[in-house]
């Protein structure tokens, strides 16, 4: 608003966030100078328009830490793989089952996936077997997001944490 004055009248709100009426604008600039503090127009489509005392660069640096707080909060669910093959151990199962466990926890998406080789190409029910088994030892925590598929010589499911509402 500095020495271009367009608005005749504003509605001031004060450095304090109380209304100091309706004022002209020359009088909310000089009053504004006073406190050594700048007038921002918050709301230009009112009438009169609100114009507010404020410093503005820090009120600039207050809306850059909303702004960064806000991407922190909705941070992107990353997509974690773990890979299963058909003749797996049990330790070595419930080992890779942890995992999965933690990666839900952690707010990640899974992909299992079951690698065939060879002849094992020719028993997908076997990979079948192996998916239904983590799906329902991970139950509590996961939603299976995309059923098993397979693509190539891998067998494909999707798990997504659950919405424990």
């Amino acid at each position: 608003m500095n020495d271009q004055i367009r608005v005749r009248q504003v509605r001031l709100i004060g450095a304090d966030g109380q209304q100091q009426g309706i004022v002209d604008t020359r009088e909310a600039i000089r009053r504004a100078r006073e406190e050594h503090l700048d007038l921002v127009l918050v709301g230009e489509n009112a009438q009169p328009p609100v114009a507010k005392m404020l410093d503005y660069g820090r009120y600039r640096y207050e809306l850059q830490q909303q702004a960064k707080e806000a991407r922190k909060r909705s941070r992107q669910q990353e997509m974690k793989s773990i890979k299963f093959r058909v003749k797996i151990e049990n330790h070595d199962y419930e080992t890779k089952v942890n995992h999965i466990r933690r990666f839900l926890k952690g707010g990640h998406k899974v992909r299992v996936v079951i690698m065939f080789r060879g002849r094992e190409r020719t028993h997908p029910e076997l990979g079948q077997d192996i998916l239904n088994r983590v799906a329902k030892d991970v139950s509590e925590l996961a939603v299976v997001d995309s059923p098993p598929s397979i693509s190539g010589m891998d067998m494909n499911m999707t798990l997504r944490p659950a919405v424990n509402g």
